[in-house]
């Protein structure tokens, strides 16, 4: 069963839908600011002279839709701007490459692009008539672009997924299932589960890298975000326990003949939450980068609530958010990121009922501890 066949955030602008449930994620992205502001300065002023390149190219990759997915590509571009401005150069052609998975709502981010390009002009003048944005659907474990195209790339909650459920669990037979009753690694998962999450994210993390070093410049750089863990044990409730909750529901289904077992025995989320320290295996064994600088920090399962989101910017106000219990929240959150894939092997029909059930779970297990998320913040520059 592999993830590019159904992985997509839930499209639209409905109520379950990712443009209008993503406020984690964007809290994600603005604790990211300040690194991605350095790490693009250092490209633009790594030339002698402090001469900017004429041309440059940048690419958001997992770019998703609703309003994170152009906010990112604001801050780059006035990154770039101020920069422009402080030095006297001109500002730089920009070809700014979105990417997801084809099955991603690109429709809902080209719709969007002449309200982008006309705030672009008000704001910041006629200079960013060279500015050009283009769809790149393709899965980013492999080649997307042309050789040395790009000068920096972004990626924020998106490398947590995987290329495909590792093939050692993914059987389509309940009797040989490696990791029954579970979906995602657990405390009782078998080691040999564990290792085939960590040998399929090394095989994919490395694969990322090499794509990505051959289509950026030498000297280029990444800014990655994306969900990881704070030990070394991959167990940790902050690294899998969003997932346990979850099979917890789906049981509660079968428990009352709505959903079959063997369904949730076969199934296995296609996600990895990494240690720094596979991380920074990864890209030295890969060997084309160099780790400026790697950091974690926590995030609250249910996001930060004082964000100034509003219902024109397409995400659900905080007022409605107040109204919601933490527990509502999240599994809001959760369903607008996973609920294409569960509808594939359990049917829409039951999404509604599993996702209350969730709710449910996650408001006692937060009412009994603090619960949160480990996010790992990552600035790479390409070799010479």
């Amino acid at each position: 069963m592999e993830c590019l066949q159904f992985l997509h955030m839930n499209k639209g602008e409905g109520e379950t839908s990712y443009a209008k449930n993503s406020t984690l994620q964007m809290k994600i992205m603005l604790e990211g600011n300040p690194l991605l502001e350095e790490a693009l300065n250092g490209i633009l002023y790594n030339n002698d002279n402090n001469n900017f390149p004429e041309t440059m190219g940048i690419a958001d990759l997992g770019c998703s839709s609703g309003p994170n997915t152009l906010t990112v590509v604001s801050k780059i571009i006035g990154i770039v701007y101020n920069s422009t401005r402080k030095t006297g150069q001109p500002v730089p052609e920009l070809r700014v490459y979105l990417n997801d998975l084809p099955w991603n709502d690109f429709n809902d981010i080209f719709m969007s692009l002449p309200a982008f390009y006309k705030r672009l002009k008000e704001e910041k003048g006629k200079e960013m008539e060279n500015c050009f944005v283009t769809g790149v659907p393709g899965s980013f474990y492999g080649r997307l672009f042309p050789r040395k195209s790009l000068h920096f790339i972004h990626s924020s909650s998106s490398l947590h997924w995987l290329s495909q459920v590792p093939p050692s669990l993914d059987g389509e037979d309940a009797s040989t299932a490696l990791n029954k009753g579970k979906i995602y690694i657990s405390k009782t998962s078998p080691p040999s589960v564990l290792t085939a999450y960590s040998l399929q994210f090394q095989k994919d993390f490395s694969l990322f890298l090499k794509s990505r070093s051959a289509e950026m410049v030498p000297g280029g750089g990444m800014v990655l975000s994306f969900m990881g863990r704070s030990s070394g044990d991959p167990t940790t409730e902050d690294s899998c326990y969003q997932w346990e909750l979850l099979a917890q529901a789906l049981f509660a289904l079968v428990s009352k003949g709505v959903v079959e077992e063997e369904k949730v025995d076969c199934f296995n989320a296609p996600y990895y939450a990494p240690s720094v320290e596979e991380v920074k295996d990864a890209v030295d064994g890969e060997g084309s980068f160099i780790i400026n600088r790697i950091e974690a920090f926590e995030v609250e399962w249910d996001g930060d609530l004082e964000l100034e989101t509003n219902s024109s910017s397409g995400i659900m106000c905080c007022e409605t958010l107040r109204m919601m219990s933490r527990g509502e929240r999240v599994a809001k959150t959760i369903r607008a990121v996973v609920e294409s894939m569960l509808t594939c092997q359990f049917g829409r029909n039951v999404m509604d009922e599993l996702f209350t059930i969730y709710s449910e779970l996650v408001d006692d297990y937060i009412s009994r501890t603090r619960a949160k998320y480990i996010n790992l913040l990552i600035s790479l520059t390409r070799k010479s």
